[in-house]
């Protein structure tokens, strides 16, 4: 906008001239939305060329030619042909330990989120710094000890063995976000409960996790995708055995042949493992981001 004076009108006080906007280019509105535009291609750019080889004819996987050519659907077959390879058992190992995972997670985060959200103690505020420092713990740090401990108890390339270990990543996740959420919820309605004859527990349970169900639903969102995407600890606890690895590890493991990749069958893959995860977020993502941020704002 640009803004030009015309003077003063009749009947207005002389020292206050009035001002006119003419419509000019917004070039603020304009770096906002290029900005937008780069960080959306720059996010996707990958993604649509994984969905262009993974229906490509895998005589032309080198072929360079940006769009769509020689379409085929073969690839999607070869990754889920049993002779060649365990993605689609890996897909429902996928699932059993992302389940295992998310439950035993939201069971251990619920409750131990709503007592230090309750709780007044000295060093609670230590409690929680130590909870979110733990989530931010890199998994190679601790993958060795890990590994010579499941080793010796005989758990290396079992769904015991890969879910454990992704708990306590997924633990500290849960604890902290529903900690912020329950202490956003007053204290009246638990008491107001107790005046109506409940006792703590049912007050807990007809009062407070009904309330909390949007926090815990988009916690266990969070847990689950986590736990879906994981490769480092799977990789190396799975050990090599099939009948347990999730589908990250079996997608690394594709091959074709000796010192054979095969990339566009592999593509295809990765575009089953995404999508449902892609499909979930965009669902879910007004819930997700209230998720992340419960207790972020006061007032």
């Amino acid at each position: 906008m640009t803004a030009t004076s015309v003077g003063t009108p009749v009947g207005r006080s002389a020292d206050r001239p009035v001002t006119a906007y003419k419509p000019g280019f917004d070039w603020a509105r304009a770096g906002n939305l290029a900005a937008i535009a780069l960080i959306a291609f720059w996010c996707l750019a990958p993604f649509y060329w994984m969905l262009v080889l993974a229906l490509r004819d895998s005589a032309f996987t080198f072929d360079n030619t940006p769009w769509f050519t020689h379409v085929t659907l073969d690839n999607f077959r070869y990754a889920f042909d049993t002779t060649n390879n365990t993605f689609g058992r890996s897909l429902i190992n996928s699932m059993i330990i992302g389940a295992a995972v998310t439950a035993l997670s939201m069971i251990i985060g619920v409750f131990a989120g709503y007592a230090l959200s309750r709780l007044v103690f000295r060093g609670k505020s230590i409690v929680l710094a130590a909870i979110l420092g733990a989530s931010m713990f890199p998994g190679v740090a601790i993958l060795t000890p890990i590994f010579q401990l499941f080793s010796d108890w005989g758990w290396l390339g079992t769904y015991q063995g890969l879910i454990l270990p992704q708990i306590s990543f997924s633990i500290p996740l849960a604890v902290y976000t529903l900690t912020s959420f329950f202490a956003d919820m007053p204290w009246e309605l638990e008491e107001a409960a107790r005046v109506d004859g409940c006792t703590p527990i049912q007050a807990f349970r007809k009062v407070i996790l009904p309330l909390a169900a949007p926090a815990m639903f988009t916690t266990g969102i969070l847990v689950f995708l986590a736990s879906w995407n994981e490769f480092l600890l799977s990789s190396v606890l799975s050990n090599g055995v099939k009948s347990v690895e999730p589908s990250t590890v079996a997608i690394a493991n594709f091959t074709a042949g000796p010192h054979i990749v095969p990339y566009t069958q592999t593509m295809a893959a990765g575009l089953v493992v995404t999508v449902p995860l892609v499909i979930v977020v965009l669902v879910f993502q007004r819930r997700i981001v209230s998720g992340l941020t419960a207790g972020g704002v006061k007032g």
